[in-house]
Parts: C-alpha cells; structure tokens; sequence
C-alpha cells in the first residue's frame, strides 16, 4: 500500500493553553483513529530557513509547520484522511506520495 506524507503548513497560534491542549487532544483522537494507517505520527517543525542556489532566507508565512505518513490505497484516499484532520481548524495542508526510490 503507497504511504503519502501529510505535511502542515503554517497554522495559526492558538491564544492560550487550554485551546492548545483541546486542539492536540482532537489531533491525537485522529491520529489513533487511523490505527494502522498511521505509519508515522511525525512531530511538530520548530523554526527553518529556506535554502536555495541563491542563498539562505527566510521563510514565507505558510510554511512547513509538521508532518505525518500514512498508508493509503490512492490519492484520493489519502486526501479522505487529510480532510478530516482538525489541523485544518488552523492551518493547511498538503498530501504528497511517498515514492519508493529502490
């Protein structure tokens, strides 16, 4: 089954503690209603720079913020698990297939 990698982009900050743990608990209830779909839970991406053949600079403000892997038949299956992931209350995201490179 292909994997496809969920990367999180941007988000915005949640205003105090209690949001922040009511926001990660409905993302760990998601995370483990994937049961084995979830191959990697992945972490949270503290700041970065963006590199380039012209230098090092900043990133914009929709950046890559996190990430996971999951299995999925399709696409279109990996973006069904992807629409229902609650980090889409405060960011967006973007699917991508796992490419086998043996």
């Amino acid at each position: 089954m292909p994997k496809y990698v969920i990367a999180y982009l941007g988000g915005k900050q949640l205003p105090n503690p209690e949001t922040r743990a009511a926001q990660m608990a409905k993302w760990k209830a998601w995370v483990d209603g994937l049961g084995h779909r979830m191959v990697n839970p992945g972490m949270p991406l503290g700041q970065g720079k963006l590199v380039s053949s012209d230098g090092v600079s900043e990133r914009g403000p929709n950046h890559l913020t996190g990430f996971s892997i999951v299995l999925a038949d399709t696409m279109d299956a990996a973006l069904e698990i992807a629409q229902r992931c609650p980090f889409l209350e405060i960011g967006t995201i973007e699917i991508a297939e796992a490419m086998d490179m043996r």
